[in-house]
């Protein structure tokens, strides 16, 4: 069976949502999924609860700043880190397999240069054949999305932070 390219984008709430939704399901499945995210830190409830599962969360972010607020040591640190958890996923989609990646921010890594574009590249256009690859973020590179089969665009009509409300635990992280 062949393995899809699914690509949740857009400025709304919801793109990694949907990617834990499809790990959570997929490992009910009793499939092996790997979850990889790019440029996040902060302790949120789905990694506590992936992790409790048994589901591997590798996360590539030196610190807890936004990139826009980083230092260019820490975009430096950041960037190597992003590089190095992807090795780690390619090499594990490649050589062990695993049924499902997610690679969450993707979109965002690969605009800001905080990974190996190449690396990621060329793992979204020749991703192991059973590979079901899932890809997040605003604003994706065009090749990102010449490759999904799935492309969902989440679309924001209404959001609390546009009134000065913050993040919550629970709900947003």
């Amino acid at each position: 069976m062949s393995g899809l390219i699914h690509l949740y984008c857009g400025e709304g709430k919801g793109k990694t949502t949907a990617a834990m939704g499809l790990a959570l399901r997929a490992f009910g499945q009793g499939k092996t999924v790997l979850i990889l995210q790019f440029l996040k830190g902060r302790d949120s409830g789905e990694v506590k609860a992936l992790k409790g599962l048994g589901i591997p969360v590798l996360r590539g972010k030196a610190g807890e700043k936004f990139s826009r607020d980083m230092t260019r040591a820490e975009r430096e640190e950041t960037r190597a880190l992003n590089t190095e958890q992807l090795s780690l996923a390619v090499h594990t989609a490649r050589e062990e397999g695993c049924d499902i990646l997610i690679l969450d921010e993707a979109a965002a890594a690969y605009r800001l240069n905080l990974v190996d574009r190449e690396m990621l590249r060329e793992l979204v256009e020749n991703k192991p054949t059973r590979l079901e690859l899932v890809l997040t973020g605003r604003d994706p590179a065009p090749f990102m999305r010449d490759a999904a089969d799935y492309i969902t665009e989440m679309k924001k009509i209404r959001h609390p932070y546009d009134k000065g409300t913050a993040a919550r635990r629970g709900v947003e992280f």
